[in-house]
């Protein structure tokens, strides 16, 4: 599971609910069509399940 993965933001979070907006802030995408790249841990996965219809997950 080590490893990095390499998140874009690729849809806005205009009209979506709070929780969505949250784990958004949490993982440090404010802007659409920014990219943050997070350790790949069973958190991180869960953040991005969450939200998988705004972002773009690759592994790095």
């Amino acid at each position: 599971m080590s490893g990095m993965l390499k998140i874009t933001l690729v849809k806005s979070m205009i009209g979506r609910p709070e929780k969505h907006r949250k784990v958004l802030r949490g993982m440090g995408l404010t802007k659409v069509n920014r990219t943050v790249e997070l350790q790949n841990t069973p958190s991180v996965q869960g953040m991005v399940a969450k939200v998988s219809h705004l972002v773009v997950a690759e592994e790095k």
